[in-house]
């Protein structure tokens, strides 16, 4: 049934979206050259990789060092806030690859640091909106996305994912938290750092959003009981400068007759 509803919704969509698409393709090619599509390999339903599509909105690196910020074009700036940029996945839809509703998909080397119930994440078909994205998107940690998606999974339902279509439309109109500060999304793990045991802050912070917004009466998070087992590694960071010990000064012996006493600095 979820199937059929997500085909249904991308033949609709589709009457808009190829016109549109098509002209965006012209513009990129006129822009930027090719290619106009910019593909990228995700983890997809209970593990199967595919590739992703989307329009491409950064031009190529002029040397090797050069981050991604300085080369996102005027067009990629414009079709990454409106999320234009996301029109060719319609086409991982119609192949099965994704749905409409559900968690995004991640890139291969992060799945390979979630824990076993992480992996929970992939029980569902990776959508192109879901209720992490109605909640902050990427101005939220990868911890908090995780336990919002694996919420999502315990939870859906018909009427929470239209409750999530309608959320998307309202976030699109008013867009927010398309790119994290910094354009690094806080969390994301690079693939040689060793996974750490997860701090219980995320689930705590996810439990108080689905209290607040939750469309079903009910089930609190089950990680907001009791500590996330192990999210994704961190780097450690510095909270602040380490404590001063205070100074151990010796008692003072009595100085002798005619000598100077020597002042504290």
């Amino acid at each position: 049934m979820k199937r059929g509803g997500d085909l249904a919704i991308t033949v609709l969509t589709g009457i808009v979206a190829i016109p549109l698409g098509l002209v965006i393709a012209l513009l990129i090619r006129c822009t930027m050259g090719g290619p106009v599509l910019f593909r990228q390999t995700r983890t997809g339903l209970r593990g199967k990789e595919f590739e992703i599509l989307k329009f491409r909105t950064m031009r190529d690196k002029r040397f090797p060092e050069e981050p991604d910020a300085p080369r996102i074009t005027r067009l990629g700036d414009l079709l990454r806030r409106t999320s234009l940029d996301e029109l060719p996945q319609l086409w991982n839809v119609a192949r099965g690859e994704m749905g409409v509703i559900g968690p995004r998909p991640t890139l291969p080397e992060q799945v390979v640091h979630y824990s076993r119930r992480q992996r929970g994440r992939l029980d569902v078909r990776p959508g192109l909106t879901g209720w992490a994205q109605v909640q902050g998107r990427n101005s939220i940690t990868w911890p908090e996305r995780i336990e919002l998606d694996l919420w999502y999974v315990g939870n859906r339902s018909l009427g929470l994912d239209l409750r999530i279509l309608l959320l998307t439309v309202k976030v699109l109109l008013n867009p927010a938290g398309i790119t994290a500060a910094g354009g690094v999304n806080p969390g994301f793990p690079a693939p040689a750092e060793p996974a750490e045991p997860a701090e219980t802050a995320a689930a705590t912070t996810v439990a108080a959003a689905v209290t607040a917004a939750a469309p079903v009466a009910a089930v609190p998070v089950a990680a907001a009981a009791e500590p996330v087992p192990a999210v994704i590694g961190l780097p450690r960071q510095a909270t602040g400068p380490r404590p001063v010990p205070p100074l151990r000064t010796r008692p003072s012996r009595p100085a002798p007759v005619g000598a100077a006493v020597e002042e504290a600095s």
